[in-house]
């Protein structure tokens, strides 16, 4: 074999690595190609549904995953099998993943990389991209808390640098110092666009210093300075915390995903980079460096395809995956019995409804010492309700965050501490602000344990509602967009006692809950609160006021208004107050449909799409036979929420209540 054979394109330097670390990371790259090259047959035979091909890529994972200690959390795309099998993972679970089997890490829910491993501390993707880089800061800032020394590493490709979770979580990364390395893998296009249609700066590296951070550019098809780059920089931010921007320069040799093809690709950007291949160019350096020859680079590639062929037959032995409705159901939410604690001590005091909050919070973050609060301007200033005024001076800056205005960035980090085992508060300043959030909460938070079976101990505060003359961007209702998503709970508090005891549930909670808080009650009611601490139990409705003529169902203001509009009109009306919106309590549904066989839904969000319309069906369909009319509906205008306190009194429903109200007692 001549010079000229072996002589490899991309420039090697070993540094103070050994014979055996060179050979280890021949070992770990050759792998997944080799499975990769197994699995496009596997494409072609219809044996898997659908591939994302790494090949040309493997460097940039194995390299990175070498680099970090074994306990530090990877966050992973498409094109990163390399972190699984530099991981170890077992093959077997990998192909029955792929297969949709029992085997793998989804029980069949999801497909390829989408989801995690934490025994390999590896968390997978979302189809989204961005919002993972988010999860890592979010595990930057557990081991920042607890002073771990550790770091956390995110991927994501060019194409994804253009969506706003990326400059979200750079920005915030930046601003707490957390020690997290973005690491981004350029590989020229994002599906058929090329980059010279995503940005405009000479290398993405370029734009870390807009977020006052450091960057490097590597080559990401160089095994050895992928590995030494990031293993160095890591050593750093253990020490010293800080995010890194990590550009690997690289090429995507085959389409976004098989069936897209690589038509678009230039025949000579295709040659260019085969060339530059990482996994033939670093088997050629060891062979020129004498640390291989052509017998041993057989030998390993035979034992690396006798583990891939041991895998598959595990894997093909597995049969096709049984369940039912109710396993997928009860995967849906973490485990956990919800349950009233009563207080201690009968003492009650005098509070208000923003009060009664305040104290749930402050007995809470004494009882999670994990308990972490975020939100814009909830530090110093105790936020734009005063609710955590002087938490600062209790609790301290570490565990009471003001935030950048990034409410995405900033649930999605919530879940990163969820990973490390701490429980996030994130405050929306106002509930209509959570569109900015809401692919995290939709699409992470709600989804996270029926995929992988990994909780999101994360609660989301909503100041929320109308009738305080702060027109359509300060004034939705909007709990029924969460209302239909399977792994969230809601939660809609109408009283001060309850306020306080069902935000304390929703701490002990390990799922996702949103807690709603109607801005017009914070100073407008009051009620004696226990001084000790108590929870509600979330899922369990209230029953506000006993009657026989007439059921009324609703939550929130709607509370105040029936007891008002009831009072006035003599009406001997059964109130029913559901506090929890997702679960409902379907048998006090039941039960006070059964005793007064007239039903009238109220609540303040608009008609079209609201609860009410499923609580009405529900009755409809499994309560008719009770009824002695039709279930009627009484809800705000479907326009959106109008400035001018006169408008806004017509948009609400409190006549409209009073009418339906009437008409159904007619009836």
């Amino acid at each position: 074999m001549t010079e000229k054979t072996i002589k490899p394109i991309i420039q090697y330097s070993r540094g103070q690595l050994s014979d055996e670390e060179l050979l280890n990371l021949y070992r770990r790259l050759l792998t997944p190609r080799l499975v990769e090259e197994k699995m496009l047959i596997l494409l072609r035979q219809g044996k898997i549904s659908k591939w994302f091909s790494g090949i040309g890529q493997e460097a940039i994972s194995v390299g990175c995953a070498s680099a970090l200690l074994e306990d530090e959390l990877i966050f992973t795309m498409h094109r990163n099998l390399g972190v699984f099998t530099t991981r170890q993972m077992p093959m077997e679970r990998l192909f029955a993943q792929w297969q949709g089997k029992a085997l793998g890490f989804t029980k069949g829910r999801d497909r390829s990389f989408h989801f995690g491993a934490m025994d390999y501390g590896i968390v997978g993707m979302i189809s989204h991209l961005g919002p993972q880089l988010s999860l890592a800061a979010g595990v930057a800032l557990a081991h920042k808390l607890a002073g771990e020394g550790r770091v956390s590493l995110a991927f994501t490709g060019d194409g994804a640098t253009s969506q706003g979770e990326f400059h979200e979580a750079l920005n915030t990364a930046a601003v707490w110092g957390l020690p997290v390395l973005f690491v981004i893998e350029d590989n020229g296009y994002g599906l058929s666009t090329p980059s010279r249609e995503q940005y405009v700066c000479q290398d993405l590296s370029d734009r870390a210093q807009g977020y006052g951070m450091r960057s490097v550019t590597v080559d990401g098809n160089n095994i050895l300075d992928v590995y030494l780059t990031v293993r160095k920089l890591a050593e750093e931010l253990r020490e010293n915390p800080e995010p890194v921007f990590v550009q690997c320069k690289t090429f995507r040799m085959r389409g976004h995903e098989e069936a897209s093809g690589i038509k678009y690709v230039p025949r000579e950007l295709l040659d260019y980079w085969a060339a530059r291949d990482p996994v033939r160019n670093y088997e050629k350096y060891l062979l020129q460096e004498g640390l291989l020859d052509e017998k041993q680079v057989k030998e390993v590639r035979e034992t690396i395809k006798k583990e891939i062929s041991k895998g598959l037959e595990i894997a093909y032995g597995e049969g096709g995956i049984q369940s039912s409705p109710e396993q997928e159901l009860a995967d849906v939410y973490a485990p956990f019995q919800s349950r009233a604690v009563a207080p201690k001590s009968s003492k009650k005091t005098e509070r208000r409804f923003v009060d009664a909050i305040s104290d749930g919070l402050r007995q809470a973050m004494e009882k999670h010492d994990k308990l972490v609060l975020m939100g814009q301007d909830i530090a110093d200033y105790g936020g734009v309700f005063k609710i955590t005024e002087g938490f600062v001076a209790k609790y301290g800056r570490e565990r009471v965050r003001n935030t950048p205005l990034c409410e995405s960035a900033i649930v999605g980090i919530g879940l990163g501490l969820s990973l490390k085992g701490y429980k996030a508060m994130v405050e929306m300043q106002f509930a209509d602000f959570v569109t900015c959030g809401f692919n995290q909460i939709i699409n992470n938070l709600a989804k996270q344990h029926y995929r992988w079976g990994k909780n999101a101990d994360v609660v989301i505060r909503m100041p929320t509602g109308a009738g305080v003359a702060a027109g359509p961007f300060h004034s939705q209702s909007n709990e029924a967009w969460f209302f239909h998503t399977p792994g969230l709970k809601v939660v809609y508090p109408s009283t001060p006692e309850d306020a306080k005891g069902l935000l304390l549930a929703s701490f002990e909670d390990p799922n996702p809950v949103l807690f709603f808080e109607h801005k017009a009650l914070y100073r407008s009611v009051t009620a004696a609160v226990p001084d000790d601490y108590y929870t509600v139990e979330i899922g369990k409705a209230r029953l506000a006021r006993e009657g026989q003529e007439v059921s009324v169902i609703t939550y929130g203001m709607g509370v105040h208004w029936a007891t008002e509009v009831c009072n006035e009109m003599g009406v001997d009306a059964e109130i029913l107050d559901l506090r929890s919106l997702l679960p409902l309590d379907y048998d006090a549904i039941g039960e006070t449909v059964k005793k007064t066989n007239r039903v009238i839904v109220l609540h303040e969000d608009t008609l079209i799409g609201g609860i009410g319309g499923e609580i009405a069906a529900y009755i409809s369909e499994q309560l008719f036979e009770y009824l002695d009319a039709p279930v009627l509906r009484a809800a705000s205008l479907d326009t959106p929420v109008p400035f001018s306190p006169k408008l806004e009194e017509q948009f609400l429903p409190k006549g409209r209540f009073r009418e339906q109200l009437k008409r159904l007692l007619a009836y």
